[in-house]
């Protein structure tokens, strides 16, 4: 049976918080590991029925960059909310919100 494997390494200060975030994946065609400054892991537990999540982010990460990455997240999961349930209405008042979040948050052009 084919498989892929990702693997995310996380290097912490001398208090566990995380200092830098590197990942790499099988098919990353050459791009060998990369760096970021935030994660977002959500895994669907379906004996509990309950979303295993883990969410870090570097002390680099400036407010403005969560900001634009929540943004991004968002727009992510109602684009997937619509390719997973084909409902056009409530993944359509998902991107509502996603305008809604930038316009509030003051997200200029992400």
């Amino acid at each position: 049976m084919p498989k892929k494997d990702i693997n995310i390494s996380v290097e912490l200060d001398q208090d566990n918080v995380p200092e830098n975030i590197i990942w790499n994946a099988d098919d990353m065609d050459g791009m060998g590991e990369a760096k970021c400054r935030a994660m977002l892991l959500s895994l669907w537990d379906s004996e509990a029925k309950d979303t295993l999540k883990l969410d870090l982010w570097t002390k680099d990460m400036t407010v403005d960059e969560m900001k634009i990455f929540f943004h991004q997240t968002l727009v992510t999961m109602a684009d997937t909310l619509k390719r997973a349930t084909n409902d056009e209405r409530i993944s359509g008042d998902m991107m509502d919100f996603c305008d809604y979040f930038a316009e509030k948050m003051e997200i200029k052009g992400s």
